[in-house]
């Protein structure tokens, strides 16, 4: 059986698109091919990954890559996490792929005090989750 490829593209690839690319491996029931990658590659975010630990799944041993234009032209499903990879994506020659964009806001911005910041951490995962549950339930 074909497994879909899925891209999940954002500015840094440190953070939203390595949490979607976590959640969709872990809950996506072995039918996806799963990868991850940015605009620029800004290095994998440890609080993502104790964020994702806390969630049960380990992404340390995930790498933060730029976008490859053989994967763009490879995947079923181009999924942008926030506005400027959106915007800035390259354009992309494949007439197979869908192409979403799931906005969510980047916790790596988020200010205050630690206690704070996880606080939007968690919050952006949760969302992701919600996300990629309801992508793998519809059956894409």
């Amino acid at each position: 059986m074909h497994k879909k490829l899925v891209y999940f593209l954002c500015t840094g690839n440190s953070c939203r698109s390595q949490i979607a690319d976590g959640f969709l491996k872990a809950l996506g029931g072995g039918r996806y091919e799963v990868k991850s990658a940015g605009l620029e590659a800004h290095g994998l975010n440890p609080r993502a990954v104790r964020v994702m630990k806390e969630a049960g799944i380990d992404i340390s041993g995930h790498t933060s890559d730029v976008i490859d234009p053989e994967i763009l032209k490879e995947a079923d499903y181009i999924i942008t996490l926030c506005g400027h990879a959106n915007d800035h994506c390259p354009v992309v020659h494949n007439d197979k792929a869908e192409r979403w964009h799931w906005g969510f806001a980047d916790p790596a911005k988020a200010t205050g005090t630690e206690e704070e910041i996880m606080f939007q951490f968690r919050e952006v995962r949760d969302s992701i989750k919600d996300r990629i549950e309801r992508f793998v339930k519809e059956g894409k």
